[in-house]
């Protein structure tokens, strides 16, 4: 995943820059980067590796020494960005956020026009130098934007940096969001609504799917009016985005607390205690417990104070041991008793088996797991949500190839992702046994979009489902 923001000020915008694409750290372990424009000095930029140091730190000398009154930012899974390029347009800094599907497609037919680009260490290119590309295709950026939104199999959002003013552009469904905030001699733009709060910034507007807009210290002029279809990603609720954001007028705390309520609902288990696997399971569980009156607690703590998230070694049992390391028991809590935890989501499973293991060698008596979403039987075709190249490592696809002896079809899988059938039920015993869970519940489709409380039409779903 990453996450982006971009200041357009009368004043040098480095300071709020600086701290507006830090909130964006939950998004992005891998690398970073910010690049500035200045009328006196021309263009800045500059890139770090933040896989074994947070944002703040890399950059503090940045910080420091960088100067300019337009600039946009960027935390990334993946590639390095924003990226620098001269071409026809004049020189510009591109930062993006999306999944490009048909990359080799696109990559050919640029190719064979005789051009060039850099690859990686992994032999592939940086798929925010690809945009750029397609965008250079056409006469003038609205015309490129246009363009490489409707060529692209995927996603794509983007910020642009010129002389003149930042180009925001939101993914043409609107998978990923854009949001606006204003003060009185700035503008900015944000992946996180709570991003600018901070900051002084306040809610300005949320661009609409497809919307492209100029942001200048003076205004925000709209280029190319938002779209009438959308298709959010409901995951940014479900996971990824900060507990303070909102999306679509949304929060994300109160619909995760809203699930929890759902899940309550239809659950009869008894135990002594709701907790959360942290952070992210938290407020799905306090609205579990509030719901069911089974007192919410906390049975272990998750220690970050020096284990940033981007401190991830290369091994999934390395990573697995550090998941462990960082939640500290307390015994109190646990010893001689029966604990519901509610989790996000239940991807791979490893960690969460790795938490329940945990939890029974500190003595717990039982471990009810329940998952805030239904089972992922897709990999995600619009966003780089997850490091998984395989269908295979998600665990209901791996117990249902199991349970059937073969590759399952749709229509298998369309079963097995019906609640209450006898096909449902077993893959959720399966799961349950395999990850050592005394029992394990999956939220509904249904209830997880009413907790969105947004129309089922707007929201992206595949993942579960498997409809785009």
């Amino acid at each position: 995943m990453s996450g982006f923001f971009g200041v357009a000020s009368k004043e040098d915008c480095v300071f709020d820059l600086f701290f507006g694409t830090d909130y964006h750290s939950h998004l992005g372990t891998r690398r970073a980067g910010m690049a500035v424009y200045s009328p006196e000095t021309g263009f800045e930029k500059s890139i770090h590796s933040i896989e074994n140091a947070p944002f703040r730190t890399r950059f503090s000398d940045d910080f420091n020494s960088m100067k300019g009154t337009l600039g946009i930012g960027c935390i990334s899974d993946y590639q390095a960005q924003p990226i620098f390029l001269r071409s026809h347009h004049g020189s510009f800094a591109i930062a993006t956020i999306g999944k490009i599907n048909n990359a080799d497609a696109i990559l050919k037919n640029i190719i064979d026009r005789r051009t060039h680009f850099f690859e990686m260490q992994n032999g592939e290119i940086n798929a925010t130098e690809l945009v750029a590309a397609i965008i250079n295709q056409k006469d003038n950026f609205i015309e490129g934007i246009r363009f490489a939104q409707e060529i692209i199999d995927g996603s794509l959002s983007m910020l642009i940096l010129t002389p003149q003013g930042i180009y925001c552009a939101r993914d043409k469904l609107g998978r990923t969001p854009i949001v606006i905030g204003k003060k009185d001699d700035a503008y900015c733009a944000s992946f996180e609504s709570f991003a600018y709060l901070n900051l002084g910034y306040s809610d300005y507007k949320e661009l609409g799917p497809g919307e492209i807009v100029v942001m200048t210290a003076d205004g925000v002029k709209t280029l190319v009016a938002p779209g009438n279809k959308m298709k959010i990603c409901t995951f940014l609720w479900v996971y990824y985005g900060y507990p303070s954001s909102s999306y679509e007028g949304l929060s994300v705390e109160k619909m995760r607390y809203n699930s929890g309520v759902y899940m309550a609902a239809r659950d009869d288990a008894k135990p002594d205690f709701v907790a959360g696997i942290p952070d992210s399971g938290t407020a799905h569980a306090i609205g579990y417990a509030n719901a069911s009156g089974i007192p919410f607690a906390r049975p272990f703590i998750k220690y970050t104070p020096t284990w940033p998230r981007s401190f991830m070694p290369p091994t999934q049992q390395k990573r697995n041991l550090i998941a462990k390391m960082k939640l500290i028991p307390i015994h109190d809590l646990i010893n001689d008793k029966k604990l519901l935890l509610v989790d996000d989501s239940i991807v791979r499973g490893t960690q969460t088996r790795e938490t329940t293991d945990f939890l029974y060698q500190s003595g717990a008596k039982e471990v009810h797991i329940r998952s805030a979403c239904p089972p992922i039987m897709y990999g995600c075709k619009y966003l780089n949500f997850s490091r998984s190249t395989s269908e295979m490592e998600l665990i209901a696809r791996r117990v249902i190839t199991r349970l059937e002896g073969c590759i399952p079809t749709a229509e298998m899988l369309e079963e097995y992702s019906t609640p209450g059938t006898e096909k449902y039920l077993k893959m959720e015993e399966e799961i349950s046994k395999e990850l050592h869970f005394t029992s394990l519940r999956f939220n509904r489709l249904d209830d997880m979009i009413k907790a969105t409380g947004l129309p089922e039409e707007n929201l992206c779903t595949y993942c579960w489902n498997g409809k785009e």
